[in-house]
């Protein structure tokens, strides 16, 4: 039971991380200092924000597989 809490937490906080980075961005142009860094620096920070959403994904899809020892399926992983 655990398991699965934990599972569900991980994929929460990784589906806040990709909307900081889908979305996030576009509010970023309300700061200064970040129009100063142009398209590069605005794919750093994006990339840098989904980085850690994918690792947060990926170890919470691999931990609540059922064939490595989890509690869901993959269709019940990709609807939660």
């Amino acid at each position: 039971m655990m398991r699965s809490f934990w599972v569900i937490v991980l994929l929460i906080a990784s589906n806040t991380f990709m909307t900081l980075a889908w979305y996030g961005h576009l509010q970023f142009a309300q700061w200064k200092w970040f129009n100063k860094l142009g398209l590069f620096g605005v794919v750093v920070v994006s990339w840098g924000l989904a980085f850690f959403e994918h690792m947060l994904q990926v170890s919470a899809n691999k931990y609540g597989y059922k064939n490595n020892g989890g509690n869901f399926s993959i269709i019940q992983l990709k609807v939660i």
